[in-house]
């Protein structure tokens, strides 16, 4: 890389860290931590690089380059994995903070284990040379893209090539309880989303000044801390009451709302505010303190918290998804019928298979006509989309098929008591009515993807989800089928990198509660439309594409994810929509 575009981006971060207009206001003063200088008989770590890194991958940040050091403690054997601590904003922060001095303090002390430190700058796409007539073309900054930026990318970009590349020079533990990351500012809600996205990577954060406002998204997270099931990570933040008050927020509030977000999902999390405003002298006064409490009880594994309680309290204590099948191409459907055994589909193997209620798991059916959407009707038959025959088809006990509906695409399907259906046309936008005789009628149109489709438990209400948006649409059902008074009801969250939910299967309970597959996972919502909870997938990197509630007791969740199929026990009764419609309790508006 040449110096210019690297020299002017590491000023751009001391003016964001240190020269801010309310930062020189402040006359601030911290006592130097006794663990932040060399002190006598402490074996000196070394410092390695500056390293350069060119990015070629597609998928991560293609065309940056940047810099990266290498902090390798005395007591480094390479026979013995050493834990890793990454930091943001590279070498100019960490001295900032006076790391290479803390880990030698506190892995000679013990007090933290034996760490490889990577401290990395944030990518820059250098200018064309001849761009511009005076050859003076300004170069991409990719600090904000790359840091403040929501989604997993910045973390498979130091999982999937940053450790490797250390790696190859040094032993790197893969256990995420050894992994820590660090950074301030923008660098704080990177190293937080590294480890939100990725637990299974990152579980210690270390967070000063952190950039929690609506710059890039990162607004949401108090919200989304709240609505996910807990995650196994330990956070440290910091922040003064002189921060940023900018055009995307309050600094200052917003590490506060993290704080109580954290605390309230039943998070590990300890904070250290102060009067100082937006740069590195408090955490510079800390840093020892605060590595030393993450890492505390090291090697113990940080575990998930257990939250205050939600209104919609449907996770059992102790309970988290079990894996009930794995190998198959792409799973799909879902149905129950009486006896609590869960039907499910491999599309690309023309496969329905079953999970008896002993849980083991059985082939149904074969050549299934590349069967997807799953519903039993009132007759005891497993009704199914089977697009590869452009029809609904109806199976027995014994798995033979007969067909129902003809002449139709179709995605998901419901059966009410009564034996007529709906079912969602995806390719046509449209949602279509069957009656008890399989003739078929177009009742909507217009809906992007319709995808899954729901009743309500009183079967008045025929709720579908629209895989291209963020919506759950919702209709009222009247007596002769057609549908009325369509609305935009239940919102759902998206990914950063798309305004999609990519929202799919989706069932009700007995309550009325929606439980819709969506790249961010199982999202619940109360019967007003409200996201609750959200259940990250169980299956790295899979979304998930339907959800049933079955089992014996009716009180299992089972989600089809990708190649596998999982189960978990919840505080809820699966909604058998063949049965007697029945009036669910008022919700609380």
């Amino acid at each position: 890389m040449k110096a210019a575009p690297m020299l002017r981006l590491m000023c751009c971060v001391l003016a964001l860290l240190v020269f801010s207009p309310v930062a020189l206001a402040q006359q601030e003063s911290y006592p130097e931590h006794p663990d932040a200088v060399k002190k006598p008989g402490v074996p000196e770590g070394k410092i390695e690089g500056p390293f350069e890194y060119v990015c070629k991958n597609r998928q991560t940040f293609p065309g940056t380059t940047r810099q990266y050091w290498i902090y390798v403690p005395a007591q480094y054997d390479k026979s013995k994995p050493a834990c890793v601590l990454v930091c943001q904003d590279g070498l100019g922060l960490a001295n900032n903070w006076k790391l290479p001095a803390v880990m030698d303090n506190l892995i000679h002390e013990k007090a933290m284990p034996v760490t490889i430190g990577i401290f990395i700058t944030p990518g820059v796409v250098p200018a064309p040379k001849a761009a511009t007539p005076d050859g003076k073309a300004e170069a991409r900054y990719n600090r904000s893209f790359e840091y403040d930026g929501m989604g997993d990318r910045y973390a498979r970009f130091l999982i999937n090539e940053i450790l490797p590349k250390v790696g190859d020079s040094y032993a790197l533990s893969s256990d995420p309880n050894d992994r820590a990351i660090a950074g301030s500012s923008s660098g704080a809600i990177a190293a937080f989303t590294v480890a939100w996205e990725r637990p299974d990577a990152f579980r210690r954060v270390l967070s000063g000044i952190g950039t929690y406002v609506g710059l890039r998204g990162g607004d949401a997270y108090p919200v989304l801390v709240r609505k996910t099931e807990p995650k196994p990570i330990r956070v440290f933040l910091q922040d003064g009451e002189n921060d940023n008050d900018l055009y995307a927020g309050s600094w200052w509030l917003a590490n506060q709302e993290m704080l109580r977000s954290l605390e309230w999902a039943g998070y590990d999390v300890k904070h250290a505010w102060g009067k100082g405003g937006h740069n590195g002298k408090h955490m510079a006064s800390i840093s020892a303190d605060a590595l030393r409490w993450l890492w505390r009880d090291y090697p113990k594994p940080i575990e998930p918290g257990v939250g205050k309680h939600h209104r919609i309290d449907i996770l059992v204590p102790g309970q988290t998804w079990e894996l009930v099948g794995e190998g198959y191409k792409f799973t799909e459907g879902g149905a129950v019928n009486d006896k609590g055994e869960v039907f499910f589909t491999d599309i690309p193997n023309n496969r329905i298979h079953k999970i008896g209620v002993d849980g083991q798991v059985s082939v149904f059916a074969e050549q299934t006509g590349s069967a997807n959407g799953l519903e039993f009707g009132p007759d005891g038959k497993l009704y199914a989309c089977q697009n590869a025959l452009r029809q609904i088809g109806r199976f027995d006990e014994s798995g033979k098929v007969e067909s129902f509906v003809q002449d139709v695409s179709s995605n998901d399907i419901v059966v009410l008591q009564n034996g007529t259906g709906y079912f969602t046309d995806p390719a046509s936008k449209k949602v279509w009515r069957f009656d008890q005789n399989g003739q078929k009628q177009s009742v909507d149109d217009g809906i992007e993807r319709p995808n899954g489709i729901a009743l309500s438990p009183d079967q008045t209400l025929l709720h579908v989800s629209d895989s291209l948006g963020r919506f759950v649409w919702s209709f009222q059902i009247r007596e002769d089928g057609k549908l009325l008074h369509k609305q935009q009801y239940g919102w759902l969250h998206t990914p950063d990198e798309t305004t999609q939910s990519g929202a799919d299967g989706m069932i009700a309970d007995t309550e009325g509660r929606l439980y819709v597959t969506t790249k961010l996972g199982l999202q619940i919502l109360d019967q007003p439309g409200r996201v609750h909870l959200i259940l990250p997938s169980p299956n790295l990197g899979k979304k998930p594409a339907n959800v049933v509630i079955g089992g014996p007791a009716r009180d299992t969740v089972y989600l089809m994810c990708g190649d596998k199929v999982f189960r978990r026990k919840v505080n809820a009764k699966g909604l058998m929509t063949w049965e007697t419609p029945i009036t669910p309790p008022k919700p609380r508006l």
